[in-house]
């Protein structure tokens, strides 16, 4: 009489079905990397808001209008009268809506404060991989900047 075998997998049998899967797992990841992930698009709508409050701030204290300029081309963010321009993920989707008036061309524009910390006010979108988008906006009459999800 032969023994039966009992069901089952081997260790060996597992560990290699675990491989497969692994490196199917990052071959994916790796092919569908042309997005932003959540990390990066939560960095980006924060130092976006950073940015918007900023402007804000210097224009109460300089009691003086001053703007956040964002280059929907270049990826970039710059406080007026700062001179340093800050960079966003090149992949990253963004779309600027704020007054007319604030409006450079196709490509830029602004949203700009006053003194009394209200604004023009506007919304900065950023889209990630995905359908994943946060919102970034800016009350017009009390200049407050909040983040939140678009999805």
């Amino acid at each position: 009489m032969a023994t039966r075998r009992p069901r089952g997998f081997t260790l060996l049998e597992v560990l290699l079905v675990l491989i497969i899967a692994a490196g199917a797992y990052a071959l994916v990841l790796r092919l569908s990397g042309g997005g932003v992930s959540g990390v990066q698009l939560k960095s980006a709508a924060r130092a976006v808001a950073a940015g918007l409050r900023d402007a804000r701030g210097t224009a109460i204290a300089r009691q003086e209008p001053t703007a956040l300029f964002v280059d929907l081309d270049k990826r970039q963010i710059e406080v007026e009268g700062r001179g340093r321009p800050r960079s966003l993920p090149g992949n990253l989707s963004l779309k600027l809506y704020t007054a007319q008036s604030e409006i450079v061309d196709e490509q830029r524009g602004a949203i700009r404060f006053y003194p009394d910390g209200s604004s023009t006010g506007g919304r900065v979108t950023l889209g990630g991989a995905g359908e994943s988008r946060l919102l970034v906006d800016v009350d017009w009459l009390t200049g407050r900047v909040t983040i939140r999800d678009g999805a």
